[in-house]
């Protein structure tokens, strides 16, 4: 069986956001992706097997591949890194596209452009706005200007760039906090590169700060869109400035939206114990 470490959300080696992909080539359990994926500790490995025959002629809409995310500690219900890490290795091994991903998210569809540039089509998830959320400020050692749920996270909006940046948060007292994660944001400095900043903090499902976070800009992207006054099929460019850091496209599409990235593949080999 084979599995790769492919860095998502960038177009240079060891940046970005590094995802297990787990080629399956026969059926296993839940037990052992989820070991799998703490073997790794990659903040998601993904797991995809091809839907063929009966079943791919029984889907409605059509699939090719189901697709299944895990942390090292739990699934989760939607990922953007690591799908456009597994989109990456598919389109490397041939397919041509668009690729159909049946997920716990619906019908996920990705396309790849001339420039090797990979097209997600995922929900937008708008978060709603909310009074800030006790032990939240104290948590994250900075007191938002707006905070809201979506979903899965909270959004929290910070006054600036720098405060984003510079944020050192007290991980256990988010743990403590009932979400996913939390997605810290600020308008960008300058606007020459980007639109805006964030980072993700999810240590409630075992994720300190995540490097890049793909589903985290279906919550920016609603959000950035109302602010800067961007209407449907503008584009708006994240930048995720953790320490590794990564550049997300996103484009509102009504309910849904597209995340566009790049990616590279930095490990390839043979999964044993299986």
């Amino acid at each position: 069986m084979r599995i790769l470490v492919v860095d998502a959300f960038t177009d240079q080696p060891f940046g970005g956001n590094p995802a297990g992909v787990c080629l399956l080539d026969r059926p296993v359990s839940d037990d052992w992706m989820q070991s799998v994926a703490a073997e790794l500790k990659h903040s998601e490995t993904a797991f995809v097997e091809p839907v063929e025959g009966d079943e791919a002629a029984r889907a409605t809409p059509a699939v090719d591949y189901r697709l299944r995310w895990f942390t090292p500690e739990v699934e989760v219900d939607l990922c953007g890194h690591a799908t456009l890490a597994t989109s990456h290795v598919l389109f490397e091994r041939g397919e041509s596209g668009p690729i159909r991903f049946s997920t716990r998210s619906g019908v996920l569809t990705v396309t790849r452009d001339p420039s090797g540039a990979v097209g997600m089509d995922f929900p937008a998830l708008p978060a709603q706005a909310v009074p800030v959320i006790d032990g939240l400020a104290a948590a994250l050692g900075a007191t938002p200007v707006w905070t809201g749920r979506s979903r899965f996270d909270v959004l929290a909006v910070l006054e600036s760039e720098t405060a984003v940046r510079e944020l050192v948060p007290d991980f256990v007292a988010l743990e403590a906090i009932e979400a996913r994660g939390i997605i810290v944001t600020a308008r960008t400095d300058d606007g020459a590169l980007y639109d805006f900043v964030s980072r993700f903090f999810a240590p409630a499902v075992g994720v300190a700060e995540d490097p890049v976070t793909g589903s985290a800009h279906c919550v920016l992207g609603p959000y950035w869109a109302k602010e800067l006054g961007r209407p449907d099929g503008s584009a708006l460019t994240g930048a995720q400035v953790s320490a590794r850091g990564g550049i997300v496209g996103v484009t509102m599409r009504g309910d849904r939206l597209e995340l566009a990235g790049r990616a590279r593949t930095v490990l390839e080999g043979e999964l044993r114990g299986v």
